[in-house]
């Protein structure tokens, strides 16, 4: 979820949103738990043999190629360091591709045993935050007619007297970090993401296109409790709910809700608030079968928008999940005593 309480689709509008002084916001995907990377790089290396991680988001689909996201992310540990290792990528298209952010990232983590059940993960993360801008794909106030719009009486676009920038892109040096706490059922964690402000604005000259990244604070923490007995033969019942508070610039998410596994499947419901108005109610479903992980979901709007003609359509999400972690290494780390976390849901 974007958090933002008013989207803006037409070029127009976004022009001149994009024009005034736009303070940029990550993208959270609502499979949050199919992409721990991107909410805390504390959970790097959760997984006891390599992952990789596809994470897919059309948001506001009757608005077509309003706001798209996609991720993909690889992670392993090693045990003999108690730490591990990610790199993802994530691309997020605005406005059918007006406004592009990519991201690129290294990720650490390292895990601290306290006692026989209290645990930690430290995690960092590094990379490079790029935005870029279609210039020729903007419309401005100028350029629009009451009776045509930006068309001119010929067929052509109306000029514009924006001047155009000398670089419509801009790449900058990012870094964030992140601490998970668990003992038993539960977990708790707090990441800082984008510590050092990275300033990725593309008009320098007048200082009125921002794309900074300002500080995102994600609090986030539950729990886990097995239905029924434990089956040793594979993946154990159980229900998790937990809750996700994040707050970057102006704008503030909460999600609440719970997720489940049976076996083979899972799904999940959350409610996600906005503080200044209530978002969405998030669906979820999912299978696994051996080394694959394939969950869908749906963001239901109930905010305001939910009465605009159209209503933006709510919001698809698809993630796939590749873990290769084997039998055998999954009753290693059950005989070293760290198989009893709480972080099935994340896996």
């Amino acid at each position: 979820m974007r958090m933002y309480c008013t989207r803006l689709i037409i070029l127009a509008f976004f022009a001149a949103a994009v024009l005034g002084a736009l303070k940029a916001q990550d993208p959270i995907f609502s499979q949050f738990y199919a992409a721990p990377l991107q909410i805390n790089p504390a959970f790097t290396g959760i997984t006891f043999a390599p992952r990789i991680s596809l994470n897919y988001r059309n948001q506001y689909p009757n608005w077509p190629n309003a706001y798209i996201t996609y991720a993909a992310a690889y992670e392993q540990s090693i045990e003999q360091l108690n730490s591990g290792f990610g790199l993802m990528v994530m691309a997020d298209a605005e406005g059918d591709g007006v406004y592009k952010t990519n991201y690129a990232s290294a990720f650490y983590g390292y895990r601290v045993r306290f006692s026989s059940n209290l645990y930690a993960r430290f995690g960092l993360e590094a990379g490079l935050l790029q935005t870029t801008v279609d210039w020729d794909r903007l419309v401005f106030g100028d350029q629009l007619d009451p009776l045509t719009g930006s068309v001119g009486s010929g067929g052509g676009v109306n000029p514009t007297e924006e001047e155009r920038p000398s670089s419509l892109r801009s790449t900058v040096f990012d870094v964030s970090a992140g601490l998970l706490i668990y003992s038993g059922p539960f977990y708790g964690g707090v990441s800082l993401k984008h510590l050092n402000t990275p300033d990725a604005s593309i008009l320098q000259e007048n200082n009125n296109l921002r794309a900074g990244r300002p500080l995102r604070v994600t609090v986030h923490g539950g729990a886990e409790f097995p239905i029924g007995p434990r089956n040793k033969a594979g993946a154990p019942a159980f229900i998790s709910p937990n809750l996700m508070l994040a707050s970057q610039g102006d704008f503030r998410q909460l999600n609440v809700g719970a997720y489940a596994g049976f076996g083979r499947f899972f799904g999940g419901l959350w409610f996600r608030h906005a503080f200044g108005n209530p978002d969405a109610a998030i669906f979820a479903l999912g299978f696994r079968e051996g080394v694959l992980r394939i969950g869908y979901s749906y963001d239901l709007t109930v905010s305001q928008l939910a009465a605009v003609p159209g209503g933006g359509g709510g919001a698809h999400e698809v993630s796939l999940t590749i873990n290769l972690s084997d039998s055998k290494a999954i009753q290693r780390r059950r005989a070293a005593g760290r198989w009893n976390d709480c972080f099935n849901m994340f896996r």
